[in-house]
């Protein structure tokens, strides 16, 4: 009886010496993050995806809020206490980072080669020899329309600009819908859904982003110009009191379903899906011509990078590889319908809008915003200016040449582009 007993209490200590073990042996990895919104998404379906196909990697998602993340960020890896992986913000921000030594260089990262040169842009070097984050998503501009409207007024979804403004006089002709819904309070606005939405077919995308940061091109030349002449011409289209009206009234005007079409970012998808009563259609900005080459902005948003300090590398670099799979961003961009995969193996969209959106990928060139890579380190800030200015062109405070003169006066005093 005692032999039997021994037996069992050794066995039972075997096992639990073993599962101890085992337990022991699993590594944490904690990700810093500013995504709160994303923490039932992380735990519900990306990290269980990852840690069913990786035994003995545990993966926490940890944010913290968004206006604090920076400043907390900075604490912690002052401190040693920063996660394994670090969400990264775009441009600045994280090549900062990646100077100081915080962020490790993933140049070489198995993956990495899934990403285009564009998609990588907002994460490297301004030489482009050295990436620091993985690119998880971007967000892509263009117009989301109300298709009852449209349906109601017999109108079809426009493809060049004569098109665009002949559609928006039939639905101020007929008085039932404000044409677009677009304020000017808030600034950021009219250049991010105006400017920089429509701006891209003028300027030839990266083409054109290209030339001006070598000092090529300036933003007085015609490209840059026009499309402030164009965003002029919005304003007859936009309802009464708009320059009072603010980010969410424009929110609010088109999911009430007053308004016939919205100069949208596709982060707008999520939302609406939930408060707009009637079907939605999107549209890419018009070109000048039918067979026109169309130009995108399909702006890079949100990476993930290796702290370099973390004590598991090796099992961070296996994540990172992870999340520059096809099956992250299936799983990551339907999960998120508005922020897409910047994958180059194409995902299939679950959400019919999003599905029309990522869709112009395969016909039209994309770009990322003109003032995020280098052009804003200075003072006056060219990306703050440019709100003040789309504002100032659509109000009619400002000609569009005149917009055009002080954005580049402003950008010469302290930008010398490198020869």
């Amino acid at each position: 009886m005692k032999t039997k007993l021994l037996t069992a209490l050794l066995i039972g200590t075997s096992i639990l010496g073993t599962t101890g073990m085992a337990l022991a042996d699993d590594v944490t990895l904690n990700i810093e993050s500013w995504r709160g919104d994303d923490l039932t998404i992380w735990k519900d379906k990306l990290i269980p995806a990852f840690e069913a196909k990786n035994p003995g990697i545990k993966v926490v998602f940890a944010p913290s809020a968004p206006t604090e993340y920076d400043a907390a960020l900075g604490a912690k890896l002052a401190a040693g206490s920063a996660g394994d992986l670090i969400t990264c913000r775009p441009f600045d921000k994280s090549l900062e980072l990646f100077k100081k030594g915080n962020l490790a260089d993933l140049s070489s990262l198995p993956g990495m080669e899934n990403f285009s040169p564009v998609a990588k842009s907002a994460w490297q070097t301004d030489d482009g020899k050295s990436s620091f984050c993985v690119p998880m998503a971007s967000v892509i501009h263009g117009f989301i329309y109300n298709k009852d409207a449209f349906d109601k007024l017999g109108l079809k979804v426009p493809t060049t600009r004569d098109e665009f403004f002949a559609v928006l006089d039939k639905i101020k002709a007929d008085g039932t819908y404000i044409p677009m819904a677009m304020g000017t309070k808030d600034l950021w606005e009219a250049a991010t859904m105006g400017y920089q939405n429509i701006g891209p077919n003028y300027w030839k995308g990266e083409e054109g982003r290209a030339a001006l940061i070598k000092g090529e091109q300036k933003l007085t030349d015609p490209q840059w110009v026009e499309p402030y002449k164009e965003l002029a011409k919005w304003k007859p289209y936009l309802g009464d009191g708009f320059e009072a009206q603010t980010y969410p009234d424009s929110q609010n005007l088109f999911t009430l379903g007053r308004a016939a079409i919205y100069p949208a970012g596709s982060w707008e998808i999520g939302l609406f899906n939930t408060q707009a009563q009637f079907k939605m259609g999107a549209f890419p900005p018009p070109v000048e011509k039918a067979g026109d080459t169309c130009y995108i902005s399909d702006h890079t948003d949100i990476g993930m990078g290796l702290n370099a300090a973390s004590k598991h590398a090796e099992e961070a670099k296996k994540f990172l590889s992870w999340v520059a799979s096809p099956d992250f961003a299936t799983i990551y961009a339907n999960a998120l319908p508005g922020f897409f995969s910047l994958n180059s193996s194409p995902v299939k969209m679950e959400d019919p809008l999003a599905q029309e959106f990522v869709s112009w990928r395969g016909k039209c060139k994309s770009t990322i915003r003109s003032t995020y890579q280098i052009l804003s380190r200075g003072t006056p800030n060219l990306e703050n200016e440019t709100w003040v200015e789309s504002a100032n062109v659509i109000n009619g405070t400002d000609t569009p040449e005149a917009a055009a003169k002080k954005l580049q006066t402003g950008l010469d005093s302290w930008y010398k582009p490198a020869k």
